[in-house]
């Protein structure tokens, strides 16, 4: 059964080097970040996809009808194939969940430190020769609102739980986890850090409206590690500039790279990292493993 890993990345393939991890010899893997045409030029006689973060658009499905899976390297598959196209087609996809839980809460915690001391304000306006100390927010007794409570969102609630913040932690299934809040009105309510955990679905896509953006503190810190389509873009940039949200730090957006002239890069208030949060090495081992297991039962 033929396999193209279609986008593997340096880092993942110097992992699987380093580790050595094992490569099944069915799987062909492929570096870089193949185009449409690139992906029809591999694929036409491949039965099984491994995608990392490459979108696989209908077209590609029509031009390489051997395909019959896809294995997603993530959990949010929804944002990189058409999942009603591909179950019309009878093409099945998987996901790999859990691979990377602490890597990407731990990145989140980062963030909303960054943020509560405006670490990376900072660091640029001593770089453009300007020192201008900030003061910022201790976080200890702080409110803040976890919204999901999987395996990342679980975790980043017992870290913010270790460090003396006030956990409302909100899923939309019951958890057992002792910061769990039934409604997701007040578990926003008052906070002081808003903190997202969600997969993106038809249900949870602009679940931070602009109602739901005035709930926690005026100057709240929101985090996004999870998915951009979670919160109302123009509500998010309009409450940036307003002062509601008084720092954005942000993993994902709605378009990825970032555009030239998009807003987030001219606003001091927001701290941007490159769809990282997954990325460590602990987590791409997880990764592969249970990718290459994930192959394996088909």
């Amino acid at each position: 059964m033929g396999a193209i890993f279609v986008d593997c990345t340096e880092e993942l393939t110097r992992v699987i080097k380093d580790r050595k991890l094992p490569v099944p010899d069915a799987i062909t893997i492929n570096e870089g970040n193949p185009t449409q045409a690139d992906l029809v030029a591999m694929c036409t006689q491949a039965e099984v996809l491994l995608v990392e973060h490459t979108v696989v658009p209908p077209a590609v499905l029509d031009a390489c009808p051997s395909i019959r899976a896809i294995i997603f390297m993530g959990t949010g598959a929804g944002t990189y194939v058409d999942l009603h196209d591909a179950a019309k087609r009878g093409v099945q996809v998987y996901t790999t969940p859990g691979y990377g839980d602490r890597s990407v809460a731990e990145h989140a915690f980062g963030l909303m430190f960054s943020a509560a001391r405006k670490i990376a304000e900072m660091d640029r306006t001593i770089r453009s020769g300007v020192w201008s100390p900030v003061g910022g927010l201790q976080l200890m007794g702080q409110k803040i609102a976890v919204l999901g409570l999987g395996g990342i969102g679980a975790c980043m609630a017992d870290l913010a739980s270790g460090i003396g913040m006030e956990v409302a932690a909100w899923n939309r299934t019951a958890r057992d986890h002792p910061g769990f809040v039934a409604d997701l009105d007040e578990a926003l309510e008052n906070a002081s850090v808003v903190s997202l955990h969600l997969s993106l679905n038809p249900e949870t896509a602009g679940i931070l409206n602009a109602r739901r953006l005035l709930l926690p503190k005026r100057g709240f810190i929101l985090v996004n590690a999870a998915r951009a389509g979670l919160i109302e873009e123009a509500a998010l940039l309009q409450m940036l500039a307003e002062g509601q949200i008084g720092y954005a730090a942000l993993d994902v957006f709605p378009e990825e790279p970032l555009p030239a002239g998009s807003p987030y890069v001219s606003l001091n208030n927001v701290t941007l990292t490159a769809h990282a949060a997954y990325m460590t090495d602990a987590a791409y081992e997880q990764l592969w493993l249970r990718t290459v297991k994930a192959y394996e039962r088909l």
